[in-house]
């Protein structure tokens, strides 16, 4: 036979798991019922093209390399091999190893992760152990006794279950929304990455660049060193006057101010690639790079505009910005509806710690909890319309970052057509002020010019020297950005970093 307590304990027990199941029940009848909008990607542009007038790269009777390019062709992960320059392959490697900016994009990226799981766990229950021990008097007035109340202890042990549901895709939209800007730090690293290949690269060519400058005013230091001898020779046979000798040392001491900065120049080049290799500038020192180490490109991958929104990470990032946007959308509506939160307890209290854990002690509830809005002054429809003006400003600016890297490809594109016309001018002015020089000398030589048309001669040729070495790394330098812009293959280096053992 059942006990008086049992059989009084029954009913409530019964009471209790209808009222869950009654509670599950209506759960079930709201469920799936996800408020906001649904996320719908950009349109891609429908351009065809990047420039109104087209380009073209290859430069009629040209001796210099001509490049072209390939339309609807993807670019190679590792893409600065397309130089052809082993040093700089063993640089970028150790770049990528080493770079610390690519190191904190990357724990940012497992940073946004983690807060996804934190975010996705609120789908779950939250099961809690609470335990307590105090020390209490009872007081004994409100009962209308004047008596002393008696001094215990009071141990309390058991778990607390709770759960909130997620009637109206409140807990959904804000996962979708952490997932979203979890893909926007993943394209920051990318993004890390494209920046840290383009600008070691780049350094490189501007190491390479300035060496070259450097070699050809220590050349002309030298020639003009030269020259002068040969005129302070000429002075002292009464050939020339003592105001050519003053010419010839005014142009050897103008040339040489020209090294000091070139100098600086390249030690700040070869010191910002210690640093994009994650080194001190005093414990690495950069190859010596040099112009003809380098392959220029004759084929230029060059993406369509259809698919270049889907390989730049720049643009990917605000796309993810702007799902996060068209989520929290959806995050501010759910606080417009009901919220309701089912918990349960099982408590074990007891005047000492052997008498825990017995029937006679065991407490336990069941509740359900209703929040419904009825009135903020408008804050929660404020909120929701905020939100969506914060998801118009995230498409504005989604769509102004694709029209700037429309336009930096067609910079790009018109410079590099730009540069072949100029290194084919410098050439020939290199070409023509050589032999100018070596006649003008000849000349001087012979008695028929003078020394300041020697130093004209001399000063253009240093020009030509000077402008045609810039000439040359500028076109390494444009073809690299160009490179970068098309997005660098940067999805290629995401497998391989997915799939290396960790």
């Amino acid at each position: 036979m059942q006990s008086d307590d049992a059989r009084s304990v029954a009913p409530r027990w019964r009471a209790a798991i209808g009222f869950a199941l009654l509670t599950l029940l209506l759960t079930g009848l709201v469920a799936g019922c996800t408020v906001g909008p649904n996320y719908q990607p950009p349109k891609e542009p429908e351009a065809d093209g990047y420039t109104a007038e087209g380009v073209t790269l290859a430069i009629p009777g040209s001796t210099q390399t001509a490049q072209h390019i390939t339309l609807g062709k993807k670019i190679s992960g590792e893409w600065w091999k397309l130089l052809h320059s082993p040093p700089l392959d063993t640089v970028l490697a150790q770049a990528i190893v080493g770079n610390r900016s690519l190191a904190a994009a990357t724990a940012t990226l497992d940073q946004a992760q983690e807060t996804v799981n934190q975010t996705a766990a609120q789908r779950y229950p939250r099961l809690d152990l609470t335990a307590g021990i105090s020390r209490q008097k009872s007081n004994l007035a409100a009962s209308g006794s004047n008596q002393s109340g008696s001094i215990f202890n009071l141990y309390s042990i058991g778990p607390n279950l709770s759960y909130t549901l997620d009637l109206f895709g409140g807990v959904t939209r804000q996962i979708e929304q952490q997932q979203a800007l979890a893909e926007f730090q993943a394209f920051q690293l990318t993004a890390a990455y494209l920046t840290l290949t383009g600008n070691a690269v780049t350094q490189a060519v501007q190491i390479a660049s300035l060496r070259a400058q450097v070699k050809a005013v220590e050349d002309i230091i030298a020639d003009d060193e030269k020259n002068l001898d040969s005129v302070r020779s000429l002075f002292e046979v009464r050939h020339v006057t003592r105001m050519d000798v003053q010419s010839a040392l005014s142009q050897l001491t103008a040339d040489r101010t020209l090294l000091p900065p070139l100098r600086q120049q390249l030690s700040v080049a070869r010191h910002a690639l210690a640093v994009l290799v994650g080194r001190p500038p005093a414990e690495w020192t950069p190859p010596d790079f040099e112009l003809a180490d380098f392959v220029l490109p004759e084929e230029l991958p060059v993406s369509l505009p259809s698919s270049l929104v889907h390989q730049r990470p720049d643009i990917l990032a605000s796309e993810s910005q702007l799902h996060a946007a068209s989520a929290a959308i959806g995050v501010a509506a759910s606080q417009l509806y009901p919220n309701i939160t089912l918990s349960g307890a099982m408590l074990q209290q007891a005047l000492t710690t052997t008498n825990l854990f017995s029937a006679a002690n065991s407490g336990w509830n069941i509740m359900s909890n209703l929040t419904a809005p009825i009135f903020h002054g408008g804050a929660l429809e404020a909120q929701r319309r905020a939100a969506e003006n914060a998801f118009q400003s995230a498409l504005a600016n989604y769509e102004q970052t694709v029209l700037q890297s429309f336009a930096q490809v067609a910079d790009l594109l018109d410079a590099l057509a730009h540069d072949a016309e100029l290194l084919d001018d410098q050439q020939q002015a290199l070409d023509s002020a050589r032999l100018s020089l070596s006649l003008t000398r000849d000349s001087f030589a012979s008695g028929n010019a003078s020394l300041l048309q020697v130093l004209d001669a001399e000063r253009l040729y240093q020009q030509a020297r000077l402008g045609y070495a810039r000439a040359q790394a500028q076109r390494f330098l444009d073809t690299t950005q160009l490179f970068v812009a098309m997005g660098g293959g940067w999805w290629e280096w995401q497998s391989d970093l997915a799939a290396a053992p960790s």
